[in-house]
């Protein structure tokens, strides 16, 4: 039985490894995932580092609380105004989509394995849904800026397509295991998990802002464990009565994200460092789960299965789920390729092992096999993909902002970001000539990346950062002054 201080150790060197391994790799366009899965894979029994593990049920313990973090943080990044107009063909791919993907990955698994369509579809349900953690590893930390919604569209999908995989799986699991078991009512389940999942979600974001604001602490670093205290409390009082946790926590996360609150960015530098700690834990953890060795043997049927999801039947689904949608065929193609399986399939593999069912030991080896060929082909290819598609566009650069403000819940002055664009109205103009309201003041400007303490007589150029002071009810006038 290995110590404390043992247990500590590994896992403090296979996170710095990790880190390690992602910054060297970064650049040349391999994955995370695939490097904190490898790491895990090299670390394991048959790897290098000789760690035995081979506990299904702890393994999904630590993908579960992994995988709340990871959507709560998910949900903070997504811009709602951009996401809004895409809930529709979003959530007609989160279900519709991901229903149409298990049946015909499960007609191949039955053709191939020459087994029951039941069993087919199991595995076909394991792999439908598109993986959260990993498309927003890629599409927000990666070299990767798109054009049009496809984006805030693949993200908005897999943050909320969790619940109909989760409800497939297990709900096939039980016609396995209890073949009297009535459909009607799996189907009854679904639906209630998904209403209670999206209604608590809801509350539970107005909640946090409310609390937030309403409760003054007198330490700024409570401020980031109440709120993640708050979310994994909606999470488990959700799955609790039998709701989507997941969905809910991914809710309260944009309702959260979209919100006033103090001490804003604390509370999303937190749970973005939060979000890295638990994708590395979670991808080295299933890394660690699986033999190499009993992936060699079912490498030809992976494959074969690969395809099949790839560039059959996620393509397919998305092309007919999305045909009442304004997408054109070049922006199809790209959705069709970025989905991405990672940590949910793994999860979800785990509990067919858990339960009993027949031959899941090979289902967890397959569906890991489809994951890392997911994670190689699709995830390493998405800038190729997306500039061959004429989807890609530059990055903009990121700045750092040095200053930060908070006001209580009773102050109507907030500090603005404002970019002069290069058609503005404001540009090659003095700051006293652009007659602000009485209570604005910029208090610094960023241009070139170099600080600049304004004066009534400094000129504004294009691409200058403005930080200002303001009253909120100014807010859209002041952005009217800096508009073509």
């Amino acid at each position: 039985m290995a110590t404390i201080d043992i247990l500590l150790l590994i896992g403090a060197l296979l996170i710095i490894i990790s880190i390690i391994f992602a910054k060297l790799f970064h650049n040349i366009g391999i994955p995370t995932l695939l490097i904190f899965i490898v790491v895990g894979m090299l670390a394991g029994s048959e790897g290098i580092g000789g760690i035995y593990f081979n506990d299904a049920i702890l393994a999904r313990s630590i993908g579960t609380i992994a995988l709340v973090l990871i959507l709560f943080a998910g949900g903070l990044d997504t811009k709602w105004s951009e996401s809004k107009v895409l809930f529709k063909p979003a959530l007609t791919l989160a279900t519709i989509g991901v229903f149409m993907t298990a049946i015909l990955v499960g007609l191949c698994v039955m053709l191939v394995f020459k087994t029951s369509f039941l069993w087919g579809f199991l595995v076909g349900s394991i792999i439908s849904s598109t993986d959260a953690a990993a498309v927003f590893s890629i599409l927000r930390t990666g070299n990767l800026g798109l054009k049009g919604k496809v984006k805030p569209l693949l993200e908005l999908e897999s943050g909320s397509n969790d619940p109909m995989a989760i409800f497939l799986t297990l709900g096939t699991i039980d016609l396995l295991l209890l073949p009297n078991g009535s459909i009607f009512h799996v189907f009854l389940i679904f639906f209630l998990q998904l209403g209670v999942g999206a209604v608590l979600g809801f509350i539970g974001g107005k909640l946090m802002i409310y609390l937030i604001n309403r409760l003054n602490f007198f330490y700024e670093g409570i401020y980031p464990v109440f709120a993640l205290a708050i979310s994994v409390l909606i999470y488990s009082f959700t799955a609790f009565i039998e709701g989507s946790g997941f969905l809910a926590v991914y809710i309260a996360g944009i309702i959260l994200g979209n919100g006033q609150f103090v001490h804003k960015k604390t509370l999303f530098r937190f749970f973005d460092s939060l979000s890295v700690l638990s994708q590395i834990t979670m991808f080295v953890t299933l890394g660690l789960l699986v033999y190499p060795s009993d992936l060699v043997p079912i490498m030809g049927i992976g494959l074969l299965l690969s395809a099949v999801l790839i560039f059959i039947a996620r393509p397919v689904s998305v092309f007919i789920t999305l045909i009442p949608f304004k997408f054109n065929r070049r922006e199809k193609l790209f959705i069709s390729w970025v989905g991405l399986r990672g940590a949910v399939p793994i999860i979800l593999a785990t509990f067919p092992l858990i339960a009993g069912v027949t031959n899941s030991r090979l289902i967890f080896d397959v569906v890991f096999f489809i994951v890392l060929t997911s994670a190689l082909l699709q995830g390493g290819s998405i800038n190729l993909i997306a500039k061959l598609l004429n989807l890609a566009k530059p990055i903009p650069k990121k700045i750092f902002i040095p200053l930060e403000f908070t006001a209580d819940n009773d102050n109507d002055t907030e500090l603005i970001e404002i970019f002069v664009p290069h058609h503005s109205s404001a540009k090659d103009k003095q700051i006293v000539d652009l007659n602000f309201p009485e209570d604005t003041r910029i208090v610094l400007i960023i241009r070139d990346d170099k600080n600049i303490i304004p004066s009534g007589g400094t000129v504004l150029e294009d691409g200058d950062l403005l930080l200002l002071l303001a009253n909120k009810k100014n807010k859209e006038f002041i952005k009217e002054i800096f508009s073509g």
